[in-house]
């Protein structure tokens, strides 16, 4: 029994990591992209730090970046997602009993 309750305290330990991990990387993800767009506008193109960033790149990172993230989210997050799991069971479940249905009807000759 300890051991089972250590093995669900460790997975729990680890679901709360997945998702620590998965908000620091949305605030970093966050920050960084704030930064790209500042610099983008020119707000430090005066002052002590000058940097000037293509504009390419300042709208290249985001997007790929953000796949990364919304996979990211997808992996933490699957466990809410358990609705499409049950629901493709029961839509199989359901078109099984219809084909035994079929098949009965369809094997009666009388």
């Amino acid at each position: 029994m300890e051991d089972f309750d250590n093995d669900k305290y460790n997975r729990a330990l680890k679901r709360m990591k997945d998702i620590k991990g998965f908000y620091s990387h949305l605030v970093v993800y966050l920050v960084v992209n704030l930064l790209l767009i500042l610099a983008h506008m020119g707000v430090f193109t005066h002052g002590i730090v000058n940097i000037d960033i293509a504009s390419k790149s300042s709208f290249m990172t985001p997007f790929f970046w953000g796949i990364g993230l919304f996979f990211h989210g997808l992996y933490v997050f699957q466990h809410k997602f358990r609705f499409f799991r049950d629901w493709e069971e029961r839509k199989i479940k359901e078109y099984m009993e219809k084909d035994d249905e079929d098949f009965k009807n369809t094997t009666n000759w009388d």
